[in-house]
């Protein structure tokens, strides 16, 4: 290894090819020799730059950028880093196929000191000898692995040149990680890592049972040992056991020898260890034997909700009622008695809600100082925990929804259909004329919730299309404004350079109307009741487009959304926010804080339903002012960028034109809901085809493998006890391919398309009327008769 000083940067080059470059005289050196310090101070990066390593075709390491030697050292090369026996077979595996493919990558790759990076492979140069491989790291560090990161750096060197020596440990007491200053004064060598032996084995203790280096015999000072539980949660959710999780272990310098009262030092011992504790990003605090605390660091004020500079007295202030007692006595248990360890569940009062481990510690010689208390931040965890528990919530009562709507349809069916059958026999005046109509407007009605259901579920019939978000705002805008009135104001802005998305139209549409009269009836309560005649404002409702790349995804930090290029719709109202206890519910269905009788709780579900099957996502909060106060709520939709065609020109749907069939025919109608096949029985019978009803798929097998079966056609139900819709319609296209299918069904007709992959079949969707299944019946045989002339 060569050091060079290279334009301001010491570069560092490996392996005998670079002692070779150097080494010769400039007349002797070829001219296409790589001159590697060019390419190490290429590849140098600042903070949180990625690891890049350059090895040959032997697997030496030629040279690294300071981010590589940093994390992995000077001795090793790539292929053989130190990790778990299937970390290497990852490493060599990569090395093999890019060595064969000229590329290779390796998702997670998970070190000796549990770090996670994606590493990719790549082989370069003229003679395409060498490998460049580049190490990015994963995920935000735990506060356990920041600490392990940091020992090997300025700040291990900042601990020694303060008397401590710190030392990571694995659960079975062997060293994951250690400062330079430990690594010297155990074995003599700074650069020795250490990794996988014993701890205790560079330790000694005395007949006074006082700690010292192995290495410096009689002649060292005494240490005072204290361990620091890096685990935040152990085995089945519990807080974690002395055996379990990482431990940082710390040696704290007396500063004097044998000979003298070591115990004297016990004040400088404590500001040594105050200041170690204000650097750590764990949460760390210390008390006296009656509990009463003498210090706590930044993080632990973070982690019980206080801010800078306001420490309580006792650890008992931050609890709630319930808990003080046990912490109280755990406090001076651990203070009096023999220094020991132990953890407990406590609930703090900042967030009663929700349970932390607390970890307590004895520590002893070092003044008033008696339990060392290490507390977690968890809030990040907790927020993830709560939104899986949401995501795996909603997946639930989406399926509840989409199996409701579909039995819902059935019922509405026979009702819709016998409200058709009785207006038959009834003209305008007749006395029961008008309550059918009101049965079937209330029916119809009915009919929309269901959709709005199947909506939410992300069941419902999706027609995309590849648009501009623009020109779907510019269409519904009209509608908006005499829906918010002129007491409102409507304001739009598009960002420019939007990419396409791919969505239905309409139901974008729907999306855009739900949130623009969400915002416009929380505009209106809280004017009527959330404000004094002095703080009222106009109300004001913002429909915004963003273009957001992948990098700014990135730097967002959302453990939901994925890294892509997205544009974005905003939707934002200054209506006074939402609650904090309203955000959570926001999305289910039948859920609303509207008067009774004024919502049906299912606007922002059927959003919620849309935009996820669009594959978008969708964040509601409250947007807040230069103030920082609360003014409006805000919500957010992430529409992934479509890539390939260009947006589509919007068309005017164009309605099904009627059949003129009046042939009649021979109908199978296969249904196992009594009320939908009697319906469905007396409509077509009513429209002259000759109908065989069956209440199962085993019935209309039997029914088309009779004599005297020579239908026209096969009307069947989807999902159905025993034998289903498909099923049947499969075993009988074995001995009639060509004869025309019509699938009945409340679910959604993209996803049984999907499921059940039949060619040359059509769907009617549930509820349907007595001229609908008259006029799909009637399209469907004439299509099929139409193709029989062709």
């Amino acid at each position: 290894m060569t050091g060079v000083y290279f334009g301001g940067l010491t570069v560092l080059l490996f392996g005998a090819a670079a002692a070779e470059r150097f080494t010769k005289p400039p007349e002797a050196a070829e001219v296409s020799s790589p001159d590697w310090s060019v390419t190490v101070a290429a590849i140098e990066g600042g903070a949180g730059a990625a690891a890049i390593a350059i090895t040959d075709r032997a697997n030496r390491l030629v040279c690294a950028n300071s981010a590589y030697t940093q994390g992995f050292g000077t001795q090793t090369s790539p292929p053989v880093l130190k990790a778990e026996r299937s970390g290497l077979e990852a490493l060599n595996r990569a090395a093999r196929e890019a060595w064969r493919d000229g590329d290779a990558a390796i998702e997670k790759f998970e070190d000796i000191s549990l770090r996670s990076w994606a590493v990719t492979v790549s082989r370069a140069g003229r003679g395409e000898d060498h490998l460049i491989w580049r190490f990015e790291r994963l995920a935000i560090p735990t506060p356990g692995e920041a600490v392990q990161m940091n020992l090997s750096g300025p700040f291990g060197a900042m601990l020694s040149r303060a008397g401590i020596e710190a030392a990571i440990t694995a659960p079975d007491g062997t060293i994951r990680s250690v400062g330079a200053g430990f690594a010297e004064r155990a074995v003599g060598d700074a650069t020795a890592t250490l990794v996988g032996q014993s701890f205790v084995s560079f330790l000694r203790a005395d007949e006074r049972e006082r700690i010292f280096f192995a290495r410096e015999g009689r002649n060292g000072t005494p240490q005072t040992l204290i361990d620091v539980p890096l685990a935040e949660v152990g085995q089945a959710g519990l807080p974690p056991s002395p055996d379990e999780g990482t431990t940082l272990m710390l040696l704290v310098d007396s500063g004097v020898g044998v000979g003298s009262g070591w115990d004297g030092s016990a004040q400088a011992g404590v500001a040594q260890l105050e200041a170690l504790l204000s650097q750590l990003p764990l949460g760390l605090a210390m008390t006296d034997r009656d509990g009463r605390f003498l210090f706590g660091n930044d993080a632990f004020l973070r982690s019980v909700g206080r801010a800078e500079g306001q420490l309580p007295s006792f650890p008992t202030d931050l609890v709630v009622r319930e808990d003080k007692g046990a912490l109280s006595d755990a406090v001076r248990r651990y203070g009096r008695g023999p220094a020991n360890r132990g953890d407990m569940a406590v609930r703090l009062s900042a967030s009663p809600d929700e349970p932390v481990s607390m970890g307590l510690v004895g520590v002893r010689g070092l003044g008033e100082a008696a339990v060392l208390i290490s507390l977690a931040d968890t809030s990040e965890e907790t927020q993830l925990k709560r939104q899986v528990a949401q995501a795996t919530k909603m997946q639930a009562v989406g399926q509840l929804a989409g199996g409701v709507a579909h039995d819902f349809n059935n019922v509405l069916t026979a009702i819709i259909g016998t409200c058709d059958l009785m207006l038959l026999r009834h003209t305008p005046g007749d006395s029961d004329y008008d309550d059918i109509q009101q049965i079937r407007a209330n029916s119809n009605r009915a009919a929309s919730l269901t959709r709005q259901l199947l909506a939410f579920s992300r069941q419902q019939t999706l027609r995309p299309e590849i648009l501009q978000l623009p020109d779907v705002i510019s269409e519904v805008g009209p509608l908006i404004k005499r829906l918010v009135g002129e007491k409102i104001d409507y304001f739009v802005q598009h960002d420019r350079n939007l990419g396409p998305v791919r969505a239905d139209p309409q139901q974008l549409e729907q999306v855009i109307m739900n949130l623009a009269v969400n915002a416009r009836d929380a505009i209106n309560m809280n004017g009527a009741h959330g404000r004094t005649r002095a703080e009222k404002v106009k109300g004001r409702i913002s429909l915004l487009t963003r273009s957001v790349k992948s990098h700014e995804v990135v730097k967002l930090g959302s453990e939901i959304l994925p890294a892509a290029d997205y544009t974005v719709l905003i939707v934002q109202d200054n209506g006074g926010g939402i609650p904090p206890k309203v955000l959570p519910k926001l999305f289910e269905p039948f859920f609303t804080t509207k008067e009774q009788g004024k919502g049906t709780g299912l606007g922002l579900s059927t959003v919620y339903g849309i935009v996820k099957q669009s594959g978008g996502y969708i964040f509601a909060d409250n947007a807040t002012g230069n103030s920082g106060g609360s003014i409006g709520a805000r919500f957010t939709i992430y529409f992934p960028v479509h890539a390939g065609e260009a947006p589509q020109r919007r068309k005017a749907p164009v309605p099904e034109a009627s059949s003129e069939w009046s042939a009649g025919g021979k109908v199978l109608l296969v249904e196992d809901e009594d009320m939908v096949r009697a319906v469905a029985e007396r409509a077509l019978a009513r429209a002259g085809y000759e109908i065989t009803a069956c209440s199962d798929g085993e019935d209309g097998l039997e029914a088309m493998e009779a004599p005297d079966a020579d239908f026209d056609i096969v009307v069947s139900d989807v999902v159905m006890p025993g034998m289903d819709g498909p099923a049947m319609v499969r075993a009988i296209r074995k001995a009639n391919p060509e004869i025309p299918v019509l699938f009945m069904s409340g679910y959604a007709e993209e996803a049984l398309r999907k499921d059940i992959d039949i060619p040359k079949m059509h769907f009617l969707p549930k509820p349907f009327s007595v001229a609908a299944i008259t006029e799909k019946v009637a399209m469907v045989m004439a299509e099929a008769r139409a193709q029989e002339v062709d």
